[in-house]
């Protein structure tokens, strides 16, 4: 949902979190001036969902591509060794680096 309303957005970053793909093929296909991040914990299931998009039916089926790949062009953040649900945990390493991004205190996050 996020991916979609990007180009319509007036924020200075966006993040993808726990995210299985955007539906777009990298940043800039988002057409948005918004920084964009991304960040997955290392125990989130979502890592193995195929990370594929395809016509089918006179339909779109699929994610795409995988908002943390080095080829959608995101800034990765660290998210921790968290799964799914652990994003938003008190105290986690994906919290705190979500809580930097929406302050705008960029410079403070820390990196995948």
């Amino acid at each position: 949902m996020c991916a979609r309303a990007a180009r319509g957005l007036d924020v200075a970053d966006i993040a993808f979190f726990g995210s299985p793909g955007t539906g777009a093929a990298s940043v800039v296909a988002l057409g948005t001036r918004a920084r964009v991040w991304a960040g997955r914990g290392a125990h989130d299931w979502i890592a193995d969902v195929p990370h594929t998009k395809a016509d089918l039916f006179g339909t779109t089926v699929g994610f795409g591509t995988d908002p943390v790949a080095p080829a959608f062009g995101a800034r990765r953040f660290a998210a921790g060794g968290g799964g799914h649900s652990d994003y938003l945990a008190p105290g986690s390493v994906s919290l705190d680096n979500l809580a930097r991004i929406a302050l705008g205190a960029t410079s403070e996050v820390t990196h995948a």
